[in-house]
């Protein structure tokens, strides 16, 4: 699924192990989500989104464009 993590990481000036522990998952999480081998869970979806202030729909993209 394609997502926008890396580009919204970036933004806030932040590194992967920051947001890794921010969402209370490992930095290979995130790391595997940001390079697309990943798709988080529902509730961790919901936290990316909400600690970025996006939606959802506005992080992730399943019909990959």
């Amino acid at each position: 699924m394609k997502n926008n993590v890396r580009a919204l990481r970036i933004h806030k000036d932040l590194a992967q192990g920051q947001l890794a522990e921010a969402m209370g998952v490992s930095r290979q999480t995130i790391n595997s989500i940001e390079n697309e081998r990943y798709t988080p869970s529902l509730p961790l979806a919901l936290s990316l989104a909400r600690f970025f202030g996006v939606t959802v729909e506005e992080m992730f993209d399943d019909q990959g464009s």
